[in-house]
């Protein structure tokens, strides 16, 4: 499938209204962090996130992927609907930047943010986890419904959930008729 480099640009609001809709599709994400001798590792979690793209979620300090923050904040989100059919449209988005546990008076916002999507959050069932919270520097999303199919845009996110696109690829099927 040859991947090309498209001239088509896309507004920032634009493409900062598909990420956001695309956050608020599903409520599961996936957590790729990187463990003490360099190695990959991913969990899932239920997540919240806000107008400037962090992502937050609840988590025992003690589970493989917090231990790993705490000794390298380097990570990576996926964000997608699981129930997606091959050969339809699809959507997802991916993000990177780093993430840490939250700590003082952050606390509170990062847990009321996460309570505000899942109002069943109870604080003293979930006592002993820990708030972590995500800081969105890139990301790269799809929605083929909004923009296209096999389009790919990659964006940098500023302070304040500003967004400038950097570029945007084309996945094309190659034509079975054609020449190899």
């Amino acid at each position: 499938m040859p991947i090309e480099q498209s001239s088509r640009e896309f507004e920032p609001e634009r493409i900062s209204a598909v990420a956001r809709q695309l956050l608020d599709a599903s409520a599961l994400c996936a957590i790729a962090t990187v463990g003490s001798g360099g190695e990959a590792y991913v969990n899932t979690a239920y997540f919240a996130s806000d107008a400037d793209f962090d992502v937050v979620w609840i988590s025992d300090p003690h589970a493989e992927h917090s231990k790993n923050l705490s000794a390298n904040a380097t990570a990576a989100i996926a964000v997608y609907d699981s129930g997606q059919t091959w050969t339809e449209p699809d959507r997802g988005i991916q993000l990177f930047g780093s993430a840490k546990e939250v700590t003082g008076h952050a606390v509170d916002d990062a847990q009321a943010l996460y309570g505000h999507r899942f109002p069943a959050y109870d604080r003293d069932t979930l006592s002993g986890y820990r708030c972590y919270r995500f800081r969105t520097r890139r990301m790269k999303l799809f929605d083929e419904y909004a923009l296209g199919s096999g389009v790919f845009v990659t964006a940098t996110v500023r302070g304040g959930g500003q967004i400038t696109v950097e570029r945007t690829l084309i996945y094309r099927p190659k034509d079975p008729l054609s020449p190899p």
